[in-house]
């Protein structure tokens, strides 16, 4: 992406250049701003390497001019033939403009800029104007952890016992014994000598505070057979998106990743975003697997807890209702449920509507994208929703 650099006090006093350069910028980032919303939903951003370079277009700047005949707005001059309630000077009568066909008018210069995902992700920050919470809700807890060996001590576990010392402490005690003997007149061999507790010498391991996060995304979707390839794409976006953004604003979280049909499994990352799969749909079945980790790995005692869940909001019917209580017993022990509901269809009553209408928890923030160009908003809204909530 270019950079362009004012010179300050050292250019020219009258340098036309520097407000074009300015008004560029200004043109360059808002045009950014505009398309995050297509850029966020293509499929291709997921797994892409920092230095993938997007493309935006961008109109071109022309110098301010005056152009006669080209007035829609002002006063106009008529012919004498008017009658009441006709319109003078309206954009229609200007040639090539407002008809049908082939124009005969010169068009606006539209160009290509490039921008990177690392550079996207600061405009989602700057546009979002999220403030600092590393201090109160993404907080850590300091845990003791082996450092690096520091000396010997004469006590300790079997595991960090220092063989070499230990013989080498037998030996000396040894020598030892056999001075005392010459010195009393007994210069006699030591036949048998075996090792004594007093022998055993261990490793020294200095224990050291270590930083450990006590905040954990967990991120379900649903990979249903209802979920076709668009949708799949568009939910892994999101939570792609969601991810990178929330590594990239703080420190120290932990992510867990489900995905789930009629039942549910927890994979690694690289499953999450590339692993297809197909089934029917019980939505409880993701939001009771993660009640089970919570309760394994991370009480919410001394967690911060964030589940994101994503779907199509198509659910077999005898599920709703255990849906329905999982949900309330995730928002019971969790900082906050954010649900996504991702291009629903429009012949059914989806699930959305039941949790919008059910769920009555001021820490579940549901979204709906009816369009991929919505994504954009459903992020901001969810992520200014969940910030805004607790500070």
């Amino acid at each position: 992406m270019a950079i362009f650099r004012d010179h300050g006090e050292n250019q020219v006093e009258h340098d036309r250049a520097i407000e074009d350069r300015r008004r560029h910028r200004q043109l360059v980032e808002k045009s950014i701003k505009e398309n995050l919303g297509d850029i966020l939903s293509e499929e291709s951003i997921i797994g892409e390497a920092q230095n993938k370079k997007f493309k935006i277009p961008i109109r071109g700047i022309r110098e301010y001019q005056f152009i006669f005949g080209r007035n829609n707005k002002g006063v106009a001059t008529g012919t004498g033939e008017e009658k009441r309630g006709d319109k003078v000077g309206s954009s229609s009568d200007q040639p090539g403009e407002g008809k049908a066909g082939a124009g005969n008018q010169e068009g606006q210069d539209i160009y290509e800029t490039e921008i990177t995902l690392d550079e996207l992700l600061d405009y989602i920050v700057e546009d979002l104007d999220l403030p600092n919470l590393d201090r109160k809700k993404y907080s850590e807890i300091i845990v003791e952890s082996s450092g690096r060996k520091r000396g010997y001590q004469r006590y300790g576990i079997n595991p960090r016992l220092a063989k070499k010392k230990t013989v080498m402490a037998k030996l000396a005690r040894k020598q030892g014994k056999k001075r005392a003997l010459m010195e009393l007149g007994k210069a006699e061999e030591l036949a048998r000598f075996p090792f004594r507790e007093e022998d055993l010498r261990y490793y020294k391991v200095k224990v050291k505070p270590k930083k450990e996060s006590n905040a954990v995304m967990i991120f379900i979707m649903d990979v249903s057979g209802s979920m076709d390839n668009t949708k799949k794409y568009l939910a892994r976006s999101f939570f792609y998106v969601l991810s990178r953004f929330l590594r990239r604003k703080y420190n120290n979280i932990a992510f867990e990743f489900i995905s789930h049909t009629t039942s549910s499994k927890i994979v690694n990352e690289y499953e999450f975003f590339h692993k297809a799969e197909s089934g029917g749909t019980y939505i409880s079945s993701g939001l009771n697997k993660a009640l089970e980790l919570i309760r394994e790995k991370y009480p919410p005692e001394v967690w911060n807890i964030y589940p994101f869940y994503a779907s199509d909001g198509d659910n077999w019917s005898e599920d709703n209702e255990r849906a329905l209580k999982s949900v309330n017993e995730l928002c019971d022990i969790c900082n906050l449920f954010g649900y996504a509901e991702l291009l629903p269809s429009t012949y059914s009553t989806t699930m959305y509507y039941r949790f919008l209408k059910e769920i009555n928890k001021k820490n579940f923030v549901s979204v709906i994208v009816k369009e991929k160009k919505d994504l954009w908003y459903a992020l901001k809204f969810m992520l200014s929703k969940e910030l805004n909530e607790d500070i």
